[in-house]
Order: structure tokens, then C-alpha cells, then sequence
């Protein structure tokens, strides 16, 4: 909302307190007046009626500079008038003022209250203003000729400072009361943006009388440079609009929006304090799906006639949501849209779903359909943020969220969000101990695989830790996290290759219990995405002379669907090199039989979610045979995550599954622990079935 269009209207805080004080304002004015017209009267002669119409006709209608929500009228009519006081007095001033001040209420719709105000205002301007000057005339502009003389100039002078210093003193404490903040910087705002304009056109005024000295005819001569003035101030505005609005579309663009924003905040937090309902503000930023490939395919002219259709579906559906909704452009294909007066969030997400529906019909350009998909994030003040920065970055973290999903729509969660604060001290921290090396305080811990047939360990699982110096131990999925959506994911990945593979030379020379043992190391799908983690492993296993075979890489569902060939790419070199490809977390995420069938994978792992219902849960039993089944018949071994007790083993061990782990077995250990629990836990029974 404007705030000229705020300061129109009745200010929710300190109401009684504000109108108690424009009532003071105007009775002041309206005594002071008819004082004036007591003591002198009106005595004017022809140039007077030349000031006065031009007064009037000055201020049709007033201007603004810079641009109407910055809300700086200048009113022209100011030079004449106060030209008029030099030359008539009081009384005439501020009776020319007061029809110049109802012509500018009309034109700029101002409410009673505030005409009045800004009639009292002025006359109480010109009235202080008139104390300081002689009165040497007689009601003519032939009289004025001596005030103008040199000795009375320095009054003159005094006589337009005391004019703006108490018009601002006015000014500045209706704002104080209506908008709040710093009385002392509301009245310095004021004084800045009055100083040019005001001044200038005060300072003119005894020009003027001086020109109507010679010939009143001389003195319109004056609105040609009041136009200028006014021309040049609508092209500065012009000029101020279009740094506000993109150029492609014709919407907002990010200044008009946090504009917007920063106003909707002041309307919606004077509402608290006035005791009215709490609102909420959301904020949608939207980003467009394969925009990239409608370019590539079709040129960049057919990308910009979509992004101007996609704006005014969006317009279109907004407005028919609320008037008072705003959209905008940020950039490239990302549109954002201001919703205030919303009841909570669930009011904003249906809003959000409402908007989206503008993009549902595919898009005819030249002929050709062209479906457009979006990504929505929602950010809700005060919940998300409590400014346009903290909306918007958080706005942006749910719609990367949303699209993350599959989905086209995301409200701002916490814990989606991999860039708080805390997290990206806790990422410099992990940083930091991974460049100090083993004094970081990160190292692995190994889980033991038992193969459920036999019960012997064939292999372990390295699991992460970190001690952080002040936190202390750092949750493992916590710290992925914080990890795998940066480039400090690849440090971690190469330190955890290294030290497994290492930790495999290791026991090879000393603790003959691990042979045969393989170890699972966990890699993201940042890992995947090029070659260098095949040439690490690789360059380690020469460098140890480790079988590659004791080594198996765990990659997840997720990373196959992000870029299936350049995963299967490395995939493919590793399973030359000899290591061995486990799909992790198996049945969670979006596997099909085609990945399962191209893929070289050795085994699969079932998820501890369903593990963890096998004995409680038929549901999840008669899953977790259908996914046994499934690998059975493709030729990989199964691995059951998650067993924690003897029934869930001697469950998994009549379906069929190759091997377990989880606490019914063994917690994560250090490697020295390691050690001991192998030489001193026998055998599990075996357990067969009829």
C-alpha cells in the first residue's frame, strides 16, 4: 500500500492521540487567523488577484518527486503565496493559501481531516513567518518596496526559515504519530526531502514581488518555469516507475516488491497494535520448470513471449484472488507474488494452490502447446521471517525443497532448510576438522553384516562420526545434511575412501579375524556426477594393495534418478575396477525394474524402516518378502537394516534374506572395538527352515 494512501486514512495506533492533535493544530490555525484579520484586514489591490489565481492555478494539481510512494508533494503555489505575505501581510497569505490547499484536496482526493490539517498547517506557517517581517506597505505592491531594500533583507531571510522550520516541526509530528519510529529522525526525513523543493520556491518569492514591482504582468512569466520544473519532476518519477517494474513483462521487479513488502509489514503490525485481528503476509516465489530447454528448442524470443504470458496468467489469477496481491519478476523464469491479509498458513498454501492453477492449461505460442510446469516455495510473516530478505530466502529454500520432492508446491520447514545460520557455522566447523586431519575429531565406526545362514561376519558398514569441539558428538544425519548440499560433501566422501580403504590394509596385516570382510562406504550423488571418485579409489586400493572386492560402494535410489547416465557411468568403471555396487535404503525411494536390470549392483539393502515392522507389522513382512523375492530372482544378495531383535532375524532368515545388521547383532564400534567383539563372539546358530 502507498503511503500516501496510509496517511489518508485513520491511523489504528494512538488514534485519539493523533486526531487530538490535528483538532489542536487546526483551533491554533483558526484563532490565529481571525486574530490576523482583526488587526490588518484585507487590503490588496490588482497584482494580489494576479498572485492569488496563480496560486490556485500552480497547484493543478501538485507534484510529486521521485515517485507517489514516496509521497514528497510540492506545491507550487507556496512561491505566490508567500510572495503575497511580503507584499499584503497575514491575512491575505494565508486566505490565498487556503483555496490553492482546497484545489490540491481535490485533485490529490484527500479526506476532510487531512485537508484541513494541511490548511492549518500552512496558515500557521505564514503566520510565524509574518511576525518577523516589518510591515511597511499598505495593502500594494508599491509598498512592498521597502521591506525589500537591503537593510530588511536579512529579515526576509529570517522570515522563510521560520516558515519551513515550522511547517516541518508541524509536519514531522502527524507522521511521528501516525507511522511511529524516532520523532528526531521522522523530522529529519522531512527536512531533507522539503529542503529543495520548498526552498527554492520560498527563496523565488521576493523575485516575485520585485518583478510585480515593475509589472504585474511579469509575474505568470514564472509558470514557465514551474513547468519545467513540473516536466522535468514527471520524467524523474516516469524514470523512478520504470526502475520498478521489469522491462520484459511489465511487473514488479525485486525493488517494487520489497517496497511492497516493507509496506504490507508497517499496515499489518500497526493492525496488531491496534488491537485488530492478527494477519499473515505470504510471500511465493515461483520458478518455472524446463524454461532452460523451451530456449534451447526454441529460441530466446519464444522464451520471452512465455514469460509474458506466464506473468499475466499469474496477474490475472492473483488479482482474481485479491486486489491487493501483488506479482512480480525477479529474473530469468523466477516470479514471486505478495499476499497479505491472509488468516494462517494453511490459508497461504491454499492461496499458493490457487495461483499455480494459472499454469495447469499449456501455453499456445505460434501453434504449439507448450506445457508449463512450476515450483512454488511459500514463506508466511511472521512464522518465516519478519522482513523481505528473511521471506525471500526462505521462500527460496521451500520451493528447492518442493522441487527436491517431486512436488510443485512447498511451505517453509525448519528443517529443509541447509542454510541456517547454526548450520553453516557447523559446515565451516566441519571444514575446519577435516583440513586438521585425525586431530578433527572425525573418524569411522563399523557396524558388522552377519550372514544370516551361517551367522559369520562377511562384511561392515563404515559409519561417520564427529566429535565437534564444543557440541560434542555430532548427530550422523544431522551432519549429511549439512554436508551433502556443498562442496565439503566431496572432502567427506574422499576422507571416509581413504581411511576405509586404509583401515583395510590395516587389518590385513594385523588382525587375520577381518579377512574376507568387506567394507560398505556410503557416497552421495554429488559423488557420482564425474569420475574423480572411481580414480580416488582406484589410486587407493594401488597405493594399499587392497582387493578391490573387500570394497563396496552403498548409493541411494535418489542419486540414480538425478542423472542416470553419468551415474551409470561411474558406476560402470567401478564395477570394472572390481568393487562391488550396493543400492541402500532399497524400496524408499523410485527404483524401477529397468534401474535394477542396467545397473551393476551386487546387492540391495532394505530399509530399517520396514525391517523394523516385520514382526509387528504384515504389511511391512509382506513387503519385505516381495523385495527379497525381486533380488532373489534378479541375482543379488539382500541386506536387512535395521534387526534389533531374535524374532525380525528368525523372520528375515524364512524369507530368504542373504544377511543383517543392526542392534540385535552389534552397535557401530571404533575399529580397536572392532577387533575384540570379532575374537570373542562365536558363530550365530545356524537356523533352518522346512
Amino acid at each position: 500500500m502507498e503511503q500516501s494512501a496510509l496517511r489518508n486514512v485513520a491511523p489504528p495506533r494512538h488514534r485519539h492521540r493523533f486526531f487530538a492533535y490535528v483538532a489542536v493544530v487546526v483551533g491554533l490555525a483558526a484563532f490565529l487567523l481571525v486574530g490576523s484579520l482583526l488587526h490588518e484586514g484585507l487590503r490588496v489591490d490588482a497584482a494580489f488577484w494576479v498572485f492569488a489565481g496563480l496560486a490556485v492555478l500552480a497547484d493543478t494539481p501538485p507534484f510529486v518527486q521521485g515517485s507517489r510512494d514516496e509521497n514528497v508533494p510540492t506545491f507550487p503555489s507556496v512561491c505566490f503565496t508567500f510572495a503575497v505575505l511580503i507584499a499584503y501581510g497575514c491575512a491575505p497569505a494565508v486566505a490565498v493559501q487556503l483555496g490553492a490547499v482546497i484545489v490540491a484536496a481535490v485533485w490529490l482526493k484527500h479526506t476532510f481531516w487531512r485537508a484541513a490539517f494541511n490548511a492549518a498547517q500552512y496558515m500557521i506557517s505564514f503566520l510565524a513567518a509574518g511576525t518577523l517581517l516589518p510591515r511597511t506597505g499598505t495593502g500594494s505592491i508599491q509598498g512592498a518596496r521597502e521591506l525589500l531594500s537591503t537593510p530588511n533583507i536579512p529579515w526576509v531571510l529570517a522570515a522563510v526559515v521560520t516558515w519551513f522550520v515550522v511547517n516541518n516541526l508541524l509536519v514531522a509530528t502527524a507522521l511521528w504519530l501516525r507511522f511511529g519510529g524516532q520523532w528526531r529522525v521522522v523530522f529529519t526525513r522531512a527536512v531533507r526531502n522539503d529542503a529543495l523543493p520548498n526552498g527554492a520556491l520560498l527563496l523565488a518569492a521576493p523575485g516575485l514581488v520585485a518583478a510585480a514591482y515593475v509589472n504585474a504582468l511579469l509575474v505568470p512569466l514564472a509558470l514557465l518555469t514551474l513547468f519545467a520544473v513540473r516536466r522535468m519532476t514527471k520524467l524523474a518519477a516516469q524514470r523512478a516507475l520504470a526502475g520498478r517494474l521489469d522491462p520484459l513483462t511489465g511487473l514488479a521487479n525485486r525493488k517494487a516488491l520489497e517496497r511492497e513488502v516493507a509496506a504490507r509489514l508497517q499496515e499489518h503490525a500497526e493492525r496488531a497494535e491496534g488491537g485488530a485481528a492478527e494477519r499473515r503476509l505470504a510471500l511465493l516465489l515461483l520458478d518455472l520448470d524446463a524454461f532452460k530447454q523451451v530456449n534451447d528448442a526454441l529460441g530466446h524470443r519464444v522464451g520471452d513471449r512465455l514469460l509474458v504470458e506466464v506473468g499475466e496468467r499469474l496477474t490475472a489469477a492473483a488479482r482474481a484472488s485479491s486486489e491487493d496481491n501483488l506479482v512480480g519478476r525477479l529474473g530469468g523464469d523466477e516470479f514471486a507474488v505478495v499476499v497479505p491479509h491472509l488468516r494462517d498458513t494453511a490459508d497461504a498454501r491454499r492461496c499458493a494452490a490457487e495461483i499455480m492453477c494459472a499454469l495447469s492449461e499449456p501455453v499456445l505460442l505460434d501453434g504449439l502447446p507448450i506445457d508449463v510446469g512450476a515450483s512454488v516455495g511459500v514463506a508466511v510473516y511472521p512464522e518465516h521471517g519478519t522482513d523481505f530478505a528473511e521471506l525471500m530466502q526462505h521462500a527460496d529454500v521451500a520451493m528447492y525443497d518442493a522441487k527436491g520432492r517431486g512436488d510443485n508446491l512447498a511451505v517453509y520447514a525448519p528443517e529443509s532448510d541447509h542454510n541456517t545460520p547454526e548450520r553453516l557455522s557447523l559446515l565451516a566447523d566441519l571444514r575446519k576438522a577435516l583440513e586438521a586431519g585425525p586431530e578433527g575429531g572425525i573418524e569411522l565406526y563399523y557396524q558388522p553384516q552377519v550372514e544370516l545362514a551361517t551367522g559369520a561376519v562377511v562384511g561392515v558398514e563404515a559409519l561417520l562420526r564427529w566429535r565437534h569441539p564444543r557440541r560434542g558428538p555430532v548427530d550422523p544425519e544431522e551432519l549429511i545434511k549439512v554436508a551433502e548440499h556443498s562442496p565439503v560433501m566431496r572432502l567427506l566422501t574422499l576422507r571416509v575412501v581413504d581411511e576405509a580403504i586404509g583401515q583395510l590394509a590395516a587389518w590385513r596385516e594385523t588382525a587375520p579375524a577381518t579377512e574376507g570382510v568387506r567394507v560398505a562406504v556410503n557416497v552421495s550423488v554429488r559423488d557420482l556426477h564425474t569420475g574423480e571418485i572411481a580414480d580416488r579409489i582406484a589410486a587407493k586400493l594401488a597405493q594399499m594393495s587392497v582387493d578391490p572386492s573387500r570394497l563396496e560402494l552403498e548409493i541411494t535410489e535418489s542419486a540414480l534418478m538425478a542423472d542416470p547416465r553419468r551415474v551409470l557411468s561411474t558406476l560402470g568403471r567401478l564395477k570394472k575396477l572390481g568393487v562391488a555396487i550396493a543400492l541402500d535404503d532399497f524400496g524408499t525411494g523410485y527404483s524401477s525394474m529397468l534401474h535394477l536390470r542396467r545397473l551393476p549392483l551386487a546387492e540391495v539393502k532394505i530399509d530399517r524402516s520396514f525391517v523394523l515392522g516385520v514382526a509387528t507389522d504384515p504389511d511391512d513382512a509382506a513387503i519385505v518378502r516381495s523385495m527379497i523375492d525381486l533380488a532373489r530372482a534378479l541375482g543379488l544378495r539382500v541386506v536387512a537394516e535395521g534387526v534389533e531383535d531374535e524374532r525380525t532375524w528368525r523372520m528375515l532368515v524364512a524369507a530368504g534374506c542373504d544377511v543383517a545388521q543392526g542392534w540385535y547383532f552389534a552397535r557401530p564400534m571404533p575399529p580397536d572395538r572392532l577387533l575384540d567383539w570379532l575374537s570373542k563372539t562365536a558363530a550365530r546358530p545356524v537356523i533352518t527352515t522346512k
